[in-house]
């Protein structure tokens, strides 16, 4: 699909509020509403636009610490890293995985409630996902840059 600068404003104004009524994006990108109606369900039809979710605040989500680990597995076979991937699927305090080039294989984001204890998730959960050899942890202090 072609995204031209009208569908560029749409995209922005979804970004910044997801709520936002096709009349009301209509108006700010200059667009009568059925017009930024049918943009919108063209770009969800797409695939441009994946979803729509609600940003929770940190008390909703039980206060978590943001932990950063790298991973380094114990090969790079296919199978090994099909089930790692699986499992990371499953387990809801990853909140990102990536694979990476580099000196390690992939770097999970993690929150970790302030009600749990980031020994037990390390030991437990982390330390336990088939074929791990190794985990870097790294806590951040604070988000400078939180993206939509």
């Amino acid at each position: 699909m072609h995204i031209d600068a009208i569908d560029r404003r749409i995209l922005a104004a979804l970004m910044a509020d997801s709520t936002l009524t096709s009349e009301r994006v209509g108006q700010k990108v200059g667009l009568s509403a059925s017009a930024a109606h049918r943009r919108i369900k063209q770009l969800e039809d797409a695939g441009v636009i994946l979803g729509y979710g609600a940003r929770l605040s940190p008390q909703a989500r039980g206060n978590p610490t943001t932990v950063f680990i790298s991973v380094t597995l114990v090969d790079q076979r296919r199978d090994t890293m099909e089930a790692f991937e699986a499992a990371l699927r499953e387990e809801p305090l990853v909140t990102q995985a990536n694979l990476m080039s580099g000196e390690y294989d992939y770097l999970l984001k993690a929150e970790v409630p302030e009600t749990d204890s980031f020994e037990r998730v390390h030991r437990e959960v982390l330390a336990a996902l088939p074929g791990v050899q190794r985990l870097v942890t790294h806590f951040s202090l604070r988000s400078v840059i939180v993206d939509t």
